[in-house]
């Protein structure tokens, strides 16, 4: 059989039983035959082929080409769904109503991204498609990871005609729980390629005031800082690269370059605003994230070795940025950081949005 999707990806080299459970690939294509290619295994995106300002076609998002590389892949959070907890917790523990969890522990001392086996490591159930969007349901069971309350999670991708794809989240819990979700995408809008070229030329700018500082171990100190007067400040259009190798800074040491969460400007909370953009200034691709989250961790792709991705490409250390909608890190042990707490009754929701554009 021909392989006709611009990827050139295909459903047999993403399907395969793990636990009982299978994998697959889902590729969704909009009006402009540009596409979304989902697997089921952590919902990682593996490929979103878009133009550039001549029309030229290439995925501008960093993945594996088949199922056995996204489990052993070197960056185990490559592109993925992150849950149930995204971002760090100081040594994994936090406390509901009195009583101590402790999370397990895979980032120095602390927790990182759900942990070594959290939603990046699962296989989610395919519970809806269409060819431009599908929904994808995990159940987390009490006790998992350490997190308490069996949680039912959902997440929609919808690919729209204006090359917009949006993450919409749900989830409910029968026991008091924390709860983070995000989705860890590795962006290369210049395309992916051996070796796929450097982010660090990109234009970006952050709609955001303040920045969360954080110490040696990449947790915040509880300080909310004004981004004036730093390297973090993008709140208007800026090259990433040109303050990433401050030293003399040291929020840009103890993150090895951008690792942190912005808190993004905010009319009130929840709404769906504009949080951040980046521009290649050579193929002209532009890329807008919006969400309902209160925060954004810009991270720059500091610990990429050029390892080996999608049909022979290879991702060298800042050839990427990741835009992380999210709540803050560490949370639960800051009491005036947004509440992360989920309860039985409630609904946990999110919406974030990339939207795909040319530099006019």
């Amino acid at each position: 059989m021909i392989n006709t999707h611009l990827c050139r990806l295909t459903s047999a080299d993403f399907q395969k039983e793990i636990d009982g459970k299978k994998t697959d690939l889902i590729i969704l294509s909009n009006k402009n035959k540009a596409e979304v290619a989902i697997t089921n295994y952590g919902g990682s995106i593996v490929a979103i082929m878009v133009p550039d300002a001549k029309g030229n076609m290439a995925n501008v998002i960093q993945g594996h080409d088949n199922i056995d590389d996204c489990i052993k892949s070197p960056e185990p959070f490559l592109s993925t769904l992150v849950g149930r907890y995204g971002n760090r917790i100081c040594h994994g523990k936090f406390s509901l109503d009195n009583k101590e969890y402790q999370l397990a522990i895979n980032n120095g001392p602390n927790h990182l991204h759900g942990g070594p086996t959290g939603f990046h490591a699962r296989v989610w159930d395919i519970i809806e498609s269409t060819p431009q969007s599908v929904s994808l349901s995990y159940t987390s069971q009490d006790g998992e990871e350490g997190f308490p309350g069996t949680l039912v999670m959902t997440v929609k991708y919808t690919w729209t005609d204006a090359n917009e794809l949006f993450i919409e989240y749900e989830g409910t819990t029968d026991k008091k729980t924390i709860v983070n979700m995000t989705s860890h995408g590795f962006f290369s809008l210049a395309g992916i390629a051996d070796p796929t070229p450097s982010a660090m030329d990109l234009i970006c700018e952050i709609n955001a005031d303040y920045f969360l500082p954080i110490d040696e171990n990449s947790i915040p100190t509880g300080i909310i800082q004004k981004v004036e007067g730093t390297p973090f400040d993008f709140r208007t259009p800026h090259i990433i690269g040109a303050r990433i190798d401050n030293t003399e800074d040291i929020q840009i040491k103890n993150g090895a370059g951008y690792d942190h969460c912005y808190v993004l400007n905010k009319k009130e909370p929840g709404e769906f605003s504009f949080a951040a953009k980046v521009t290649d200034p050579i193929s002209k691709r532009v890329m807008e994230v919006y969400t309902t989250e209160p925060g954004l961790q810009f991270y720059s792709d500091n610990w990429a070795d050029g390892y080996k991705g999608q049909h022979g490409a290879t991702f060298p250390r800042r050839s990427a940025v990741c835009f992380e909608a999210q709540h803050f890190p560490d949370s639960p042990n800051h009491p005036y950081f947004p509440s992360v707490v989920l309860v039985p009754g409630q609904v946990y929701t999110q919406k974030t949005m990339y939207k795909f554009d040319i530099d006019k």
